[in-house]
Parts: C-alpha cells; structure tokens; sequence
C-alpha cells in the first residue's frame, strides 16, 4: 500500500508540479508500529482476544469465531488506510509544490461520512481522518492561495438537503438540526483522526476481560 501511494502521489506531482523526481521513502515511517505506536505483534493478538471475549459471555465457537474474524477484517483494513494516509504524509512533506491535499470519492457508492470529508481541504501535514475499509483516494493540490475549509460548497448543500429529506428537518445554525451529532471528527489513541458519530466512543483497556 506503502509503495502503491507513493507511485500514485509521483504521478500526481508530475502533472502538478513539472517535476520528475522520485520519492525516498522510509517504509519503516509508514508500516509496522509508525503506524499506531505500537507493536503489531500486539495489535494482531486482538482478535483472539474477541473470540475469548466472546466464550466468556457464553457465546458458542462458531459465533465467537466469527467475531475474532471481523475484528481481523477490520483491524487489517484500518492498517490498510493508515499505510496510505502515514505516507501521503511523509511524501508530500517533501513536495513543495502541494499545498494541500482533498478526499476523492471513489466508486458509485459513497458513505455520508466522506461525502462530507469529501467537501473540505487537508492541509498536507495533517492525516485525512478515516474509517476503516474507506475506498476514497488523496488527491494533493498546487494552489495560489488557500481556498477556506470547504471547497465545494454545492456539494455540500447537497448533503445538507439530502439529511433535511431523510429526517424531516434542515438548520445550517444547528437548532433544529445538529450536525455535530450526525458526523464529527474524533482522534484515536493509535491511529490519529477518526471519522464517526457522536455517541461512538474507543475501548480502552477497562473494556478488555480475559477468561479465567
């Protein structure tokens, strides 16, 4: 995924830029423990932990099992998109010539949460937040100027009309309607900005009980 990025972000900067550099990248600045600060031996020993987690409540293999699995899925995923956004970081650090970086939607179907990701600039030094399993791609910019936060203020009106039919009510002052609680930005511990809602929370070591 590493090198994959990379590629895709010489490419980018080519047709940016004029510049026909290459990329050095340090893969040990974006794979492995760079990614969450912790070690994978560690992270990839989770899902056992669900599946014992599940035994526990009572829960028989075939489920248990089935939800250590999921857990790998997602834990794989996330270490996916974490790969791409570390080095979209460290490559674009040495790109003068981007000054920030935008979501690309990808596919016909979108999530709301990076339909509106999707809206906003990134200035480069910053990690775009995620979600594990996102298919959206950084695409980096070489502007005159910084645009604002939001880019593309039609889309944006789309959204907000589209929430206004699904529930009834619309209010860009947030009375009637509050968007924070629809979809926000949180920071994880290991693995930086998060996209996801208000309510969802991060498990911590207090949440963890070992079968005896």
């Amino acid at each position: 995924m590493a090198s994959l990025t990379a590629s895709y972000l010489e490419t980018l900067y080519r047709e940016i830029a004029d510049d026909g550099s290459r990329v050095r990248l340090d893969f040990d600045e974006v794979t492995g423990r760079a990614l969450r600060g912790v070690d994978p031996e560690e992270v990839y020993k989770r899902p056992f932990t669900e599946v014992w987690m599940a035994l526990s409540d009572g829960e028989p293999l075939d489920v248990a099992t089935e939800r250590g699995a999921k857990r790998l899925e997602i834990i794989a995923k996330t270490d996916l998109q974490l790969a791409r956004t570390h080095t979209v970081q460290e490559v674009t650090a040495g790109q003068p010539g981007v000054e920030y970086t935008i979501r690309e939607l990808q596919g016909e179907y979108d999530c709301a949460l990076c339909m509106i990701a999707a809206t906003q600039r990134y200035h480069k030094k910053n990690l775009a937040p995620i979600h594990p399993g996102c298919d959206c791609l950084v695409k980096t910019v070489k502007a005159d100027y910084d645009p604002g936060q939001v880019i593309d203020d039609e889309r944006l009106e789309q959204i907000h009309a589209a929430v206004e039919a699904a529930i009834g009510t619309f209010d860009r002052g947030g009375r009637a309607v509050d968007y924070r609680k629809i979809i926000i930005a949180r920071n994880h511990g290991e693995i930086g900005p998060v996209l996801g809602y208000r309510g969802q929370r991060f498990t911590g070591p207090d949440d963890i009980h070992l079968p005896t």
